[in-house]
């Protein structure tokens, strides 16, 4: 009789603990889906200028949830993004393609056996300059990746997933950690990929709008035009 007492004291407990648990990753996934980034809201060009360097400086101001953001863009003048020579995705060796991203000239380009094949506007986090260090800072990393997964249904059109963080990465974090410069209870994150935005959004690329959690983003039909030719495994370069 005790026996069966305290096996149903054992079982009870562990429904409860089970319980607790799916409680808590149930609010956790919650608070993830609260803190997630608002998209900008009602962007405008405060002043724009160019500063005789070959760079447009632009000043932009939008909402973001609550708050008023201002932001100031370094940008060099346009030059030709986008088409190019017609390509025929099946006929390409894809171990021969190669995605450059400049965050300074805020382009990604494609190369096919070294020769640049497509040039396409890039937007990133609301700090290009800076690499990234921890989960939440919303900067782009920088270095070599691989496109590991793919998602033609994302939020953002699409989304290629890349290969953050490599071991380089984790190294340089733990030696951050060490070093005092971020928190020891940070956590290196994860999820950096590239993709397009919402519909009717691509403005926020052409301005140069830091909206990004860290991700590289380009415009929807660039977008779907990139992902129709590279695929997992295709090597991808991140350059402040």
């Amino acid at each position: 009789m005790l026996k069966n007492v305290l096996r149903l004291l054992h079982i009870g407990v562990g429904a409860a603990i089970c319980i607790m648990c799916i409680f808590v990753c149930t609010t956790n996934a919650f608070a993830q889906v609260a803190k997630e980034i608002e998209k900008p809201k009602d962007v405008k060009v405060v002043r724009e200028y160019e500063d005789g360097k070959g760079n447009i400086i632009r000043e932009l101001q939008y909402k973001q949830g609550a708050m008023i953001v201002t932001e100031t863009v370094i940008m060099p003048k346009p030059v030709k993004i986008g088409a190019g020579m017609p390509i025929r995705p099946d006929t390409l060796n894809r171990d021969s393609l190669i995605i450059y991203v400049d965050k300074s000239h805020y382009e990604l380009k494609l190369f096919y056996k070294r020769r640049l094949i497509r040039r396409y506007r890039a937007v990133f986090g609301p700090n290009p300059a800076m690499n990234k260090q921890m989960e939440g800072d919303r900067n782009t990393p920088e270095g070599w990746f691989t496109i590991t997964r793919l998602n033609p249904n994302s939020k953002y059109n699409k989304y290629m997933e890349l290969s953050y963080p490599t071991a380089e990465h984790v190294e340089n974090f733990n030696r951050l950690k060490d070093r005092g410069v971020i928190p020891k209870n940070a956590r290196i994150g994860g999820n950096v990929g590239i993709h397009g935005i919402w519909k009717n959004g691509d403005n926020m690329i052409e301005l140069g709008v830091g909206w990004t959690d860290g991700c590289v983003a380009i415009r929807n039909a660039d977008m779907d035009e990139l992902y129709s030719i590279v695929g997992i495994g295709t090597r991808v370069f991140i350059k402040k």
